[in-house]
């Protein structure tokens, strides 16, 4: 069993208390590796570094930094199957999912690098003669980036880049479930040739390491991806410094069925969409909406899809489904069934811990299915992010649009329709930051990945999210 240190300023480094903690595998309760259990010392031991090492990174040319993380990449793809694996172990994902977790960090890092001839800034007409205003952008300085543990080495890695082809330097706090890939990308980051004190990346506890962090004196922007709470309280903690935020948080995203849709697509893309990594998703389906005329028809094909679904070993090719992440997530799946059924839903599948002595050990829960749904139940509220979704009928576009905006959260709808005036419509009556047409769930590089109202702010990915990682400064100059 490997006992990791955390990496600072080139260098690993034991945690100042002493303390570990373990890394549980879902799928089988052992123990995969220690971990130090960094805290407040520890955070000001990796901002000192990181500060320390920003300003000559950032006098790079940014080809320069381009290059070195373009080789950083190639060393991630180069170490797939090593680090696929490891993100099984650690995380319970299929070993499929966890292949692509792999090539999407590296093509997150990779996209990044080719911004770096594209940082331009503007020259705007002054008012006053011969004077031209420059508007530069700069990268901010230093980036804490908290990540999440349902795809813990992708979301490193979407953070990573534009971090550091923008200039900055960065200091990374995987969660304590899931940090064993993130890890192992530091000593690529040394075969790289990313200098000391670039990319640090320490574990902890939440409070005392994440949150010593984000209020930091040295903080100039923190990145998160995870809970609504947790985006609520760095926002509370950075508030003293005025560090620019950036939050990827919840979601519950609905999943509409028009009468018009094509029903096999439809059903293909449900499927996928909710249980994609056993539902561990922030733009997974959470709630489906079915039209009343083709409900039956469209549930008799999702349901035959939903009953084909082998639940197993994630290392195993056949596997459709693995383990959730921990017991605590274990619980909570059969406490949202429990109440859904209390308050008058239906199982219509599924709807508790699978049984069977290869599933004694860890941490599984059946593909579920809830009928005699209504908009106004826990479960269509209240984030699952598991293998559970509510359906609930409905019949007309403005009935639905009404039932997919009354959310506390706003990051991605998805609505399968032939009929375009509908989805004209969603541009200004939906209340989502994503919206897919006829496909499941999966944002790309290029897009921008965003949330409205409790499901974030800032955004990631595209050129709206590579901006995030700089700021602005504006010369009036006059040439008299």
């Amino acid at each position: 069993m490997k006992q990791y240190q955390m990496f600072v300023d080139g260098q690993w480094i034991d945690a100042k208390s002493g303390q570990l903690d373990q890394v549980i595998n879902p799928s089988n309760e052992e123990v995969v590796a220690t971990i130090q259990n960094g805290d407040e010392k520890d955070a000001d031991v990796a901002m000192q570094a990181a500060k320390r090492a920003q300003a000559d990174w950032a006098k790079r040319p940014a080809r320069e930094r381009a290059d070195i993380l373009r080789k950083f990449a190639s060393l991630i793809r180069r170490e797939r199957d090593r680090l696929a694996k490891l993100l099984v172990q650690e995380q319970g994902k299929l070993l499929k999912v966890a292949y692509g977790e792999v090539d999407v960090t590296a093509s997150f890092i990779e996209y990044a690098c080719d911004w770096a001839r594209q940082m331009d800034g503007d020259i705007v007409q002054s008012d006053n003669e011969e004077e031209q205003i420059y508007i530069y952008k700069i990268p901010r300085g230093v980036v804490v980036a908290i990540t999440a543990w349902n795809f813990p080495l992708a979301l490193a890695g979407r953070k990573i880049g534009p971090a550091l082809v923008a200039g900055n330097t960065i200091v990374v706090k995987p969660t304590s479930e899931t940090p064993l890939a993130t890890l192992e990308l530091a000593e690529l980051s040394i075969e790289a040739g990313i200098p000391a004190g670039v990319l640090n990346i320490v574990t902890g506890g939440g409070s005392a390491l994440g949150g010593t962090l984000c209020a930091h004196p040295l903080t100039n922007m923190v990145t998160m991806t995870g809970s609504t709470p947790v985006g609520q309280a760095i926002i509370k903690s950075t508030a003293a410094n005025m560090a620019h935020v950036q939050l990827e948080l919840g979601g519950k995203a609905p999943f509409i069925v028009m009468e018009d849709a094509d029903l096999e697509q439809a059903a293909a893309a449900a499927l996928h969409s909710r249980f994609d990594n056993c539902g561990q998703v922030c733009t997974c389906n959470e709630r489906m909406y079915v039209h009343t005329s083709v409900y039956d028809e469209f549930m008799a094909i999702f349901m035959e899809k939903v009953k084909a679904m082998k639940v197993g070993n994630p290392m195993d090719a056949d596997s459709d489904m693995g383990p959730k992440v921990n017991r605590r997530e274990l619980e909570h799946m059969e406490a949202l069934v429990a109440q859904a059924v209390e308050e008058g839903a239906t199982v219509l599948c599924g709807g508790q811990r699978v049984s069977g002595a290869e599933f004694e050990k860890g941490f599984w829960f059946e593909p579920t299915v809830l009928t005699d749904v209504t908009q106004d139940m826990t479960i269509v509220h209240e984030e699952s992010f598991g293998p559970i979704l509510p359906v609930v009928k409905f019949e007309t576009f403005e009935e639905v649009i009404g039932y997919a905006n009354d959310s506390e959260y706003g990051l991605a709808t998805m609505i399968c329709t032939q009929n375009m005036r509908y989805v004209r419509r969603l541009l200004t009556e939906l209340e989502s930051g994503e919206i897919y047409v006829n496909r499941g769930h999966g944002e790309q590089h290029q897009g921008f990945h965003n949330g409205y109202k409790l499901s974030g702010t800032g955004g990631e990915d595209g050129k709206y999210g590579f901006e995030q990682y700089m700021e602005k400064k504006t010369f009036y100059i006059n040439y008299k």
